[in-house]
């Protein structure tokens, strides 16, 4: 070992070619119900950056706890390795996407390796080979067979620069930039093919309840991606145009209706824009759905109510969007605050129609209108100014005119929209369908399946209609002379269902073994970034419901916990190339070593929150991991023969209460939490040795404990100090260390010691004692702590009454009276503390604490031995305490 630090090359190259010779984590394909951790895969860039570090680490750790817990662990990796990045790299250096990916893939897996993950390498997936993607072909041929596929003409967001199309979902922002490129989205009218996600909206929808394993965030965000909405279709008749269909989950306030209005694509919208300026100019410049205010124009149009009869206003405007709804609707300034906010900016009429119910409502009298004039009342109420409709409640009058307005029926609207797979790129699954004059589009059969990409061509446009020669082919129904489909799938089809592949990566016959998938899934553990929840989280949701109706799984959910972690920044903000503010994971790993990186991201935030990076925590985690070595060397080498006395006790408290906090927060993916008591342990383990000589037996079980408790994060030096302690096998198959205590005591206990010490410190401060000659610390009467459990126990409403019904308490005479108004007062805070026993104990083994800190002898004195003036300063929990000076 060096003096700058131990050798962390040569630690980590030793015990990675060990793991590696004894094939250390493969997953038996016989094994029963693994524990199933799995971060999300990464693309193939060619270089991993820290984010990847992070996620990886958090999924490896997980898996290294569970391993040790006992459980069998399928931990696997591979690669979303199809994608627009890599055609991109490749035009540019004027090679092909496939030579380019397994190039990066071949980088970014030594570097896996050298950070020491342990990954069941046998079990390795890249999207881009045809034994994978025959399988995306395959399932897009069941979900046509089940009628969930579906070739339409569609407007679509068109990117650019990319050349393609983009799902929804990979159009971000207000200003609707492409996901990949930053560059504005338009929009186009092509012919594509869909997989029909809103069969299963409702399903996808409801079951979200149900996944209690995912943070509240995500689950927010696919119910309103997903955006359903119960109302009420009906039409309004516009002049000269005829009945429009317009959608609202208020139809209680229709009588309020002061205006009507278009989306700016509204087929009406589209045709003013012909004939008249204004809209033109509105609907082609100035509509912006995404700002801040609602914006519009006027037309010379109006509908008629179909309740009043009244004629009102027609407008084009930007916050009525052809997407949501039908892309018309009934505008209720007083009961909306988009709708007031337009009314007030052109001067329409704002009708209040809805009132709050009053407290004392009677159900028959009509309240009074509100004042709606500077804000809308958005609740529901009680109908006013609705003719005979007033005085119903607003659910019952939804209900009532739905029934009686001719055209109106009760709707259900959504938000989500088919999802768009064409994509108009090479590198991607060929979409395996064939075009035939006669017969339409035909499906490939299963036995021509895959259909594999033919070489690649460097051009513009979409680069499969330049191959003609992989284009032609002949009709499987008919055998005419037909073309392939020249469209790709949308990568995120690859990743919708590619931790069931892992399961049985080599399988020729299927896309999964169905038994060994029922039996392994759902995935136990799933860690990936927030930026997915409406994307990859929500189609692989979709996939695994369509695959539990149609294929025999098991299983409707993909995941049953999902972790999505925070970013790891530089000074605030993200790393990114673009900013040329990122840190290299190989620069780490040359300097500091594997487990310093990983030690040191994991300790510095809880997992799903950001943090900075810092060069000075990473120079403090390679001195902990350090000063660690030299606390084993000193201890293989010194092999100390202290007494097992009073010291011994505690630290040996310590190391059952550090293992029973650090297992809990290990089991939450607290790592930081973990790691903080792994390192509180050593540091006391530490101020042991260098207080006085250690009880080997107990010092070696502390040694013994960190090593394991640190393994999952600092795999490396981990199995090299196991090994130097003597212990058989590696680390990884080491039992958890276990605790002879429950963390409720060890709270209670290391509460009770921690209380005492700062009152010591409160003490000596404010009397000003500089050198205190001795300390007693008096632990309260055990009459007391009876007292306490009766009043956790008690509900009676006299509790002095209750105490003093103990004749050993009665006996204590005001004491017992002013202990019991005391606990009276506090009842609803009271905890029960440790027994009488256990606390002198405790305070007992931790007096050597005190003495170390004040320089000064400590006594444990029970209440028996004490003066009475200092004993009335005790209580359970909180012991009284007299210094000499």
């Amino acid at each position: 070992m060096s003096d700058a630090g131990y050798d962390h090359a040569a630690v980590e190259r030793r015990w990675q070619e060990a793991w590696d010779d004894e094939d250390a984590y493969r997953t038996p394909d016989d094994v029963e119900d693994p524990t199933y951790v799995l971060g999300m895969y990464p693309y193939p860039s060619g270089k991993l950056h820290m984010g990847h570090v992070r996620n990886y680490t958090i999924t490896d750790a997980y898996a290294r706890f569970r391993r040790m817990q006992g459980d069998e662990v399928l931990h696997p990796m591979g690669w979303d390795a199809f994608g627009l990045p890599a055609e991109n790299a490749a035009k540019e250096r004027d090679t092909n996407p496939r030579d380019w990916t397994f190039d990066c893939i071949d980088t970014m897996t030594d570097q896996m390796e050298s950070m020491g993950f342990g990954y069941d390498w046998d079990r390795e997936i890249a999207t881009c080979t045809p034994e994978y993607y025959q399988w995306n072909q395959w399932l897009f041929s069941r979900f046509h067979d089940e009628g969930l596929v579906e070739r339409r003409d569609a407007e679509v967001n068109w990117c650019p620069h990319c050349e393609t199309v983009l799902a929804d979902e990979q159009v971000e922002g207000e200003a609707e930039l492409c996901w990949r490129c930053d560059t504005p989205v338009e929009q186009r009218e092509l012919e594509q093919w869909f997989l029909r996600i809103t069969e299963y909206a409702d399903e996808l929808l409801e079951s979200i309840d149900d996944l209690e394993g995912w943070p509240n965030s995500v689950r927010q965000m696919q119910r309103n991606w997903i955006g359903r909405q119960f109302g009420t279709e009906l039409e309004f008749q516009v002049a000269g145009h005829g009945s429009v269909e317009a959608f609202t989950t208020r139809v209680d306030t229709i009588h309020g209706a002061t205006f009507f209005a278009l989306a700016p694509d509204h087929p009406i919208s589209e045709e003013l824009a012909e004939t008249d300026d204004d809209v033109r100019q509105f609907v082609e410049h100035e509509a912006d759905p995404e700002g801040d205010e609602p914006n519009g124009v006027a037309t010379d149009l109006t509908a008629t109510n179909p309740v009043t009869g009244e004629e009102i206003p027609v407008y084009v405007a930007d916050f009525v969007l052809s997407d949501v709804g039908t892309g018309a609707l009934m505008a209720v300034p007083g009961h909306d605050e988009r709708d007031h906010a337009f009314a007030t900016k052109m001067d329409e009429e704002i009708v209040p129609v809805i009132a709050p119910k009053p407290d004392d409502w009677d159900g028959e009298t009509v309240p009074d209108a509100p004042d709606v004039s500077e804000e809308a009342f958005t609740d529901d109420g009680v109908l006013v100014n609705s003719g005979e409709y007033s005085g119903l409640e607003s659910q019952t009058a939804r209900e009532r005119l739905t029934e009686d307005i001719d055209s109106a029926a009760e709707s259900t609207q959504y938000q989500l929209r088919d999802w768009g797979i064409s994509r108009q790129r090479y590198w991607g699954t060929p979409i395996p369908v064939i075009h035939c004059e006669d017969c339409g589009p035909v499906m490939v059969p299963d036995e021509d399946l895959p259909v594999e990409l033919p070489e690649f061509i460097n051009t513009t446009g979409n680069p499969l209609d330049a191959a003609e020669e992989w284009k032609a082919t002949t009709c499987p129904d008919c055998g005419g002379d037909a073309t392939r489909e020249t469209d790709t799938m949308d990568t995120f089809v690859d990743s919708s269902w590619y931790f069931l592949r892992y399961v049985s990566p080599g399988a020729e016959d299927v896309p999964f073994d169905l038994e060994r998938a029922n039996d392994w899934m759902p995935v136990d553990q799933y860690v990936g970034g927030i930026e997915h929840a409406v994307m990859h989280l929500l189609y692989s949701r979709f996939f695994t419901k369509v695959l539990a109706d149609h294929e025999g799984l098991e299983h409707r959910e993909p995941f049953t916990n999902l972790l999505a972690q925070g970013m790891v920044q530089l000074e605030g903000e993200k790393m990114s190339k673009s900013k040329g503010n990122t840190v290299s994971p190989q620069r780490i790993v040359e300097e500091y070593g594997a487990d310093t990186a990983r030690l040191f991201m994991m300790q510095a935030a809880q997992p799903e929150r950001d943090f900075d990076w810092s060069e000075e925590g990473v120079r403090s985690t390679y001195a902990f991991l350090t000063r660690l070595q030299e606390m084993v060397d000193e201890y293989v080498n010194g092999q100390p023969n202290g007494d097992d006395d009073a010291i011994a006790s505690y630290v040996d408290a310590e190391i059952d209460a550090t293992i029973a906090i650090a297992s809990g927060k290990y089991d939450e993916l607290t790592f930081n939490r973990a790691l903080r008591e792994t390192q509180d342990l050593t540091r006391t383990l530490r101020q042991y040795a260098d207080y006085a000589e250690p009880h080997a037996e107990t010092y070696e079980r502390g040694l013994s404990a960190v090593v394991r408790l640190l393994a999952p994060v600092a795999p490396h030096l981990a199995e090299e100090l196991w090994d130097e302690l003597g212990y058989d096998g590696f680390v990884v198959d080491a039992e958890w260390p276990t605790a002879q205590v429950d963390r409720d005591y060890v709270a209670k206990r290391r509460r009770l010691v921690r209380n005492t010490r700062e009152d010591i410190r409160d003490i000596v401060e404010v009397a000003g004692i500089e050198d205190p000659e001795s300390i007693d610390v008096v632990v309260a009467p055990d009459w007391m702590y009876d007292a306490l459990e009766i009043a956790i126990e008690s509900d009676a409403d006299n509790l002095i009454g209750e105490l003093m019904q103990e004749s050993h308490i009665r006996e204590q005479g005001d004491a017992a009276a002013s202990y019991g108004q005391d606990l009276q007062a506090g009842r609803e805070a009271l905890s029960m503390t440790l027994g009488l026993d256990d606390e002198h104990a405790a305070l007992e083994s931790a007096a050597w604490l005190i003495e170390r800190e004040f320089d000064a002898p400590v006594s444990v004195v029970r209440a028996e031995e004490a003066d009475d003036s200092v004993v009335t300063n005790a209580e359970p929990g909180r012991p009284a305490i007299e210094i000499e000076d």
